[in-house]
């Protein structure tokens, strides 16, 4: 794709998510939601080949789809209200259609089952985005709705999405779909806390995108997609292994790192709103994705990959990829916790 053409689409997608975030008005908003769909899908088709063109049309269905039925939520509240407002939903049935549209936009269960098809389809800068910015203009449209949401379907719809996202994850070699299931489940996190606490989804999102941005750019600074591909990083880089360890383990959320601070806080808010089962089995269902987290690390770097050169240095020839903010990106998604207390004030 030539230069210009891609600058001109990226704009396209960037205008998309702001005109939703910033508009109060239905309208305005499903604008913003259609320019954002349309200008994406010719990212996702960057690299034409078959997989990629059916990953495009499934994201396409997906999307119009939950297009469609957010237009009819906004339609029928209309009706009810006599007005475009955001924050006025007076109907109940316009919430749940306006809550199921943004799911399905977001991918959480059950309106998970293109996230991983899409993802594996298409290249690992493009699933970067779409696994990244892509859930920013859902999630503020869900945090602006968020006092009319109900919240048993969200809570349901959260649970199911953190054990989809766990248990899909765990047969998975290709590194695209651990990424795509991964985002399932941490999708599940923040609907889980959205009508309690707006603000800790904020939090949880943003930790999230640093997170998922650092283990893509690792990942295609090698161009890695497979398990297998990722255990020959060591005689490359070994560095960047030990990088890639300490990213998932904060994935996963182990404590000393950046990741603990989300799970940690949500679990906190739940029980202080006087629930006890769900964070319990939240938390259970979340060692499944630190389960193929960690079988990711022990693939990379606890294991050393039978090879011919007996030599352990670098034989390739030089690497130019430009690893553009990846050191304060790796810092950010590992070395947060100390700055937890401030974290919770902003609550």
């Amino acid at each position: 794709m030539k230069p210009p053409i891609l600058i001109i689409i990226m704009a396209t997608i960037m205008t998309g998510t702001m005109i939703v975030m910033l508009s109060s008005h239905w309208l305005l908003i499903w604008i913003g939601f259609e320019m954002n769909m349309l200008a994406i899908i010719p990212i996702l088709m960057k690299k034409y080949n078959p997989r990629a063109m059916e990953a495009s049309t499934k994201y396409f269905l997906t999307q119009a789809t939950a297009s469609m039925l957010l237009m009819m939520g906004v339609t029928i509240n209309l009706l009810y209200s006599g007005q475009w407002v955001i924050s006025k939903i007076s109907n109940p049935i316009a919430s749940i259609m306006m809550t199921t549209a943004l799911t399905m936009k977001l991918g959480l269960s059950p309106f998970h089952f293109w996230v991983p098809e899409v993802t594996q389809g298409i290249t690992l800068m493009s699933g970067m985005i779409l696994l990244t910015w892509q859930k920013i203009a859902p999630m503020s449209i869900l945090y602006q709705i968020s006092p009319s949401i109900n919240t048993n379907l969200l809570m349901l719809m959260a649970l199911t999405s953190v054990l989809v996202g766990g248990w899909g994850g765990l047969n998975q070699t290709q590194l695209r779909k651990i990424m795509a299931y991964s985002s399932i489940a941490h999708m599940g996190w923040m609907a889980a806390i959205i009508t309690y606490s707006p603000t800790m989804m904020i939090l949880n999102l943003t930790l999230y995108i640093l997170m998922t941005l650092s283990t893509f750019m690792l990942f295609m600074l090698n161009s890695s997609t497979t398990t297998l591909s990722l255990s020959h990083m060591w005689n490359k880089f070994p560095l960047i292994t030990s990088m890639i360890l300490i990213l998932m383990l904060s994935l996963g959320g182990l404590p000393p790192l950046s990741g603990f601070i989300p799970k940690w806080m949500i679990i906190q808010e739940l029980t202080k709103n006087n629930m006890i089962i769900i964070p319990t089995l939240m938390a259970i269902t979340a060692l499944l994705n630190l389960y193929f987290y960690l079988r990711l690390t022990y693939s990379t770097a606890l294991t050393m990959f039978p090879s011919t050169n007996n030599m352990k240095m670098k034989w390739q020839f030089e690497y130019t990829k430009k690893a553009t903010l990846l050191p304060p990106l790796i810092i950010t998604s590992t070395m947060l916790l100390p700055l937890t207390p401030m974290l919770s004030v902003l609550d």
